[in-house]
């Protein structure tokens, strides 16, 4: 690459930033996000939370612990998945060089295997204040000005089919069996449940879940609008029927929540990131700070009378979580499972299994 190379950021709202092209030579479009979160960059590009998304990071200094190896083993620590997600990246600096003992390449070599694109040597501090002051930027990547490419807006299709296993598997030992609805999940939620003991079978997003025999139920994250996720909110309320415990994750929260008959609404450009506090809402003075990343909040005003708000979020008072008033279902906005960000929440998945393992009678009260 000489100094002479660039590529065009182009925006919805026609502004144009230029920059130097990293990863993938190519076009791309996507919906235009920013993250605030300083590490996880491998974890976050790989989150298919992100899919169809071109990622802004706000920290400057992105790249310089490189990216690990990817190894034949599922589940592979510092991924979210076995694949880049995200439809681009833009970044302030690019880090040339990797220093860390697990890196093995740098993070435009790593882009580059994944034919993802990406700009650099962005100002990413007038970016996103773009971000903030317009709804919904959509962005497009233009590295070959010959080559026609649209903006895209991945909230406006059905995606769940793009991210969800098609087939599902089971990991994992232990006495409590999980069905996990995968919508996009994220690695780490099945690492947890592996860790405390569970089988976790991952299910696809169309399963029969009149079929599926478990101890609990768990509907994981994933990218886009829920009201585009076609009849899953409808089949949900099989499971919501049951007497099982059952915990939504993110997407999965917001899916929850349709189910029940609430409703939904976007936010001007979305949570994301590892330091988004939220708070109890029985209990105001316990706060803690959460991992979040979605475009989508459930509204409060809309949760039927069965059901109590569980957390709002500090920062705008939004719905950050919901639970029935007498059986175990609960629901959360943000990511207790982190990776990456802070286990401050890492507790909802205890209470989760407590209520799993006393729903199968292993807890006497």
């Amino acid at each position: 690459m000489t100094n002479f190379e660039t590529s065009i950021l182009e925006l919805s709202t026609g502004d144009k930033l230029v920059g130097h092209p990293i990863g993938a030579k190519k076009n791309t479009g996507g919906n235009l996000v920013f993250t605030t979160g300083m590490v996880g960059y491998v974890e976050t590009i790989t989150d298919p939370s992100y899919y169809g998304q071109i990622i802004t990071f706000s920290y400057p200094m992105i790249g310089n612990y490189g990216v690990p190896e990817l190894s034949k083993d599922q589940l592979t620590q510092s991924f979210e998945k076995d694949k880049i997600n995200a439809s681009g990246v833009i970044l302030s600096q690019n880090s040339h060089s990797q220093f860390h003992w697990k890196g093995k390449k740098t993070l435009d070599a790593w882009l580059k295997e994944n034919d993802i694109p990406g700009i650099a040597n962005i100002d990413t501090r007038k970016l996103i204040k773009i971000i903030r002051d317009k709804e919904n930027v959509l962005g497009r990547i233009v590295y070959d000005p010959n080559t026609p490419v649209d903006f895209y807006d991945p909230n406006e299709h059905s995606i769940i089919e793009k991210v969800s296993t098609r087939t599902s598997y089971t990991l994992g030992k232990g006495p409590l069996k999980i069905a996990l609805i995968d919508c996009g999940v994220k690695w780490n939620i099945i690492r947890k449940l592996i860790e405390k003991g569970c089988r976790v079978e991952v299910l696809p997003w169309n399963t029969d879940f009149n079929k599926v025999n478990c101890d609990g139920w768990l509907i994981s994250n994933g990218p886009g609008d829920p009201n585009k996720t076609l009849d899953l909110p409808a089949r949900l309320k099989t499971i919501l029927n049951q007497d099982k415990p059952v915990l939504g994750i993110c997407l999965g929260f917001q899916l929850m929540s349709l189910a029940i008959g609430a409703q939904t609404g976007r936010l001007p450009f979305g949570h994301r990131g590892h330091n988004h506090p939220v708070y109890l809402t029985e209990n105001p003075s316990r706060g803690f700070m959460t991992s979040q990343n979605h475009s989508f909040i459930v509204k409060k005003e809309s949760i039927p009378e069965n059901w109590s708000p569980w957390f709002l979020n500090a920062n705008d008072e939004s719905l950050a979580g919901i639970l029935h008033k007498s059986k175990p279902i609960k629901g959360v906005q943000f990511h207790p499972e982190a990776a990456g960000g802070p286990s401050d929440t890492e507790w909802i998945i205890d209470d989760f299994l407590s209520d799993v393992k006393s729903h199968k009678g292993l807890i006497c009260h």
